[in-house]
């Protein structure tokens, strides 16, 4: 069995729990760590975990709504963190003051299994010094997780086909991001290649992996102020053939709830 829930997803911190179980033996990874320690743990106490229930942890890149609190999770857990060499040396986990076995090393394309989870990481085009999104699998299932990308390379493509769930980026809607009060430097930066998907970009990229089996998608990283849940689920419902209410967004305060793989 694979599941996963979102717990808050934006610009002031990401974070993600996917549990895979087999028998007696339950496996909890969380991708990302952009939640300070005290909200982390409140978020988990309300799904009766604890920091020390989680097994790993994998952070896809070094920018601080998803890296900004995993030296408090190493040195408060002891846990083993995942990531590229890039993230790494951008991160400076050197000076983080965890024991150097705790720091792993994860590579495009080369499988990691913790317990009873496989994780495959990717590599996607963003402004960061070597960033990875991940596919996860209990053996019987795929699940995608792909935020923070400024477009679809044919590897992302590639690496998202055959995913019965999936969590994707729809950042920003065109004409808010181009109308807001961003400075003209960001808004080239967040709608640039390396930057951010747009709704439109992140349907074209769910219909370009559509299949029969891919029954759960979770919109995610809205912008707060160059998005709304409105805009995306009417852009995401369109491809998924769903009324634009039965889009799921995952959301920064609370995320979302419990989906199955």
């Amino acid at each position: 069995m694979l599941r996963f829930k979102n717990l808050g997803s934006g610009s002031a911190g990401n974070a993600t729990l996917v549990q895979a179980q087999s028998g007696n033996t339950t496996t909890q990874i969380l991708i990302d760590c952009g939640l300070s320690m005290p909200e982390l743990s409140a978020r988990l106490a309300l799904i009766d975990l604890g920091l020390t229930d989680l097994d790993a942890l994998f952070i896809t890149h070094e920018h601080t709504d998803h890296v900004g609190h995993a030296r408090q999770f190493g040195l408060r857990t002891g846990k083993p963190i995942w990531c590229s060499q890039g993230t790494q040396l951008a991160s400076q986990t050197q000076d983080w003051g965890l024991r150097p076995e705790q720091m792993c090393c994860a590579r495009d394309g080369e499988v990691i299994e913790v317990g009873g989870l496989e994780i495959t990481p990717f590599t996607v085009p963003h402004d960061a010094r070597e960033p990875l999104q991940v596919c996860m699998s209990d053996g019987n299932v795929k699940l995608g997780l792909v935020t923070d990308l400024g477009h679809a390379s044919a590897h992302v493509l590639q690496s998202l086909q055959g995913c019965h769930a999936l969590i994707l980026e729809a950042n920003h809607d065109q004409d808010m991001l181009r109308l807001s009060k961003y400075p003209s430097f960001l808004k080239s930066r967040i709608s640039g290649p390396l930057g951010h998907l747009s709704n439109q970009a992140s349907a074209q990229l769910l219909q370009n992996v559509m299949h029969d089996q891919l029954k759960t998608v979770v919109a995610a990283h809205l912008s707060e102020k160059n998005n709304t849940p409105e805009l995306v689920a009417q852009a995401f419902g369109s491809v998924l053939n769903c009324a634009a209410h039965d889009v799921i967004i995952a959301h920064q305060e609370h995320g979302t709830d419990w989906w199955m793989v």
